[in-house]
């Protein structure tokens, strides 16, 4: 398409959009431009590609009472616009989030509202069938309004492609499965189940590019937790909380999301009420964080946001002003610039560069 970049917008019909925006970037400006959309889909909050970059995957996040959720599966044309190949359930109600494994052999999507994580096959032609596995997790914490019951938030599939990881807001809990490919399956692991620090919300996860580190946001704690990893047996251990926010800001806001930069010597987190995105240094060696700033949003509520794939550009998503802005990203610290490029979708939620 012109040396310029293809991306993917998933957002909230409930909210005025028309569905999944296919929109270009030029890659020496950050500067955006809508080139397509599909309306056949209800409330693709979140959207996932496949590892030959020739399939998408989003889910429809209903959660009204009696109606399930479900994956969308879609062919990606030569000129970045969208076939819909078919729909499955989810199992559940609120579908928020998904992965595709490194074999583009299944999809893993969990269910916010429903508190459960299914597993769906994908067939040759990238089409999904009927789910093989449905996992519904139990359990609460102590916040009475937001922890009543399990909430999965999100799935993360680690570089092995045999683990994935699953943050848990409700129970404040990320349970780790094995992923059976063979016989369709997700198997959890008790051992290696972490539990967050009461009441912090679990909610977005990453992993930083060196493999010795992982990072999860949480959102109702406007936190970030940093955990040592090791990659051969699955393990995570807490070694580090740093707030999100500025010293003394108490203000009503939760988080959203969480990416470490493609260098990894930078993490970025996204701030909803105080409507910024939280800049952080990684200490090479510790993984540890330093906060080092805070760029606003230039909108209200960020959602996801996404770093382009050469690291040089983030792209904020603020869902209620319905504006996506760019900001260059400083090579040697980590900061934010306004390009002065925005384009209007409504209510966008989350960003997929088509690498």
């Amino acid at each position: 398409m012109n040396g310029k970049l293809t991306l993917f917008v998933g957002t909230y019909t409930r909210m005025g959009s028309k569905g999944i925006y296919t929109c270009t970037m030029d890659p020496e400006t950050g500067e955006l431009e809508e080139s397509a959309v599909v309306e056949d889909i209800e409330n693709p909050s979140f959207l996932a590609l496949n590892s030959a970059g020739d399939r998408l995957y989003a889910v429809w996040e209903i959660t009204e009472r009696g109606r399930e959720g479900g994956v969308s599966a879609y062919s990606i044309d030569d000129d970045g616009s969208l076939t819909l190949l078919n729909r499955r359930s989810t199992g559940g109600a609120g579908p928020c989030h998904l992965a595709v494994d490194a074999t583009d052999s299944y999809v893993i999507a969990t269910n916010y509202a429903g508190g459960s994580v299914c597993m769906l096959p994908i067939g040759p032609s990238g089409a999904l069938e009927d789910r093989c596995d449905f996992v519904q997790h139990e359990g609460s914490s102590v916040d009475l309004d937001r922890q009543e019951q399990a909430h999965a938030h999100s799935v993360t599939i680690d570089s092995s492609n045999s683990r994935a990881y699953v943050c848990d807001l409700g129970t404040d809990k990320i349970v780790v499965y094995r992923i059976d490919r063979e016989n369709g399956r997700l198997e959890e692991d008790s051992t290696l189940t972490v539990n967050a620090v009461a009441g912090q919300g679990p909610r977005h996860f990453d992993f930083h590019p060196g493999g010795d580190f992982a990072y999860v946001i949480n959102e109702l704690g406007s936190t970030v937790a940093v955990y040592n990893y090791d990659g051969r047996s699955g393990r995570m251990s807490e070694k580090q909380l740093v707030s999100t926010l500025p010293d003394g800001w108490t203000g009503s806001t939760t988080t959203a999301d969480v990416h470490v930069s493609p260098d990894g010597r930078f993490l970025y987190g996204s701030n909803r009420g105080h409507d910024s995105i939280a800049i952080f240094s990684i200490e090479e060696g510790t993984g540890e964080l330093t906060p080092t700033g805070h760029e606003p949003t230039l909108g209200k509520t960020p959602r996801n946001f996404a770093i382009s794939p050469d690291g040089g550009f983030l792209l904020a998503e603020n869902q209620d002003t319905g504006n996506i802005v760019t900001f260059a990203i400083d090579p040697r610290s980590g900061g934010l610039k306004p390009t002065g490029s925005q384009i209007q979708i409504p209510a966008p939620v989350c960003i997929k560069f088509l690498a």
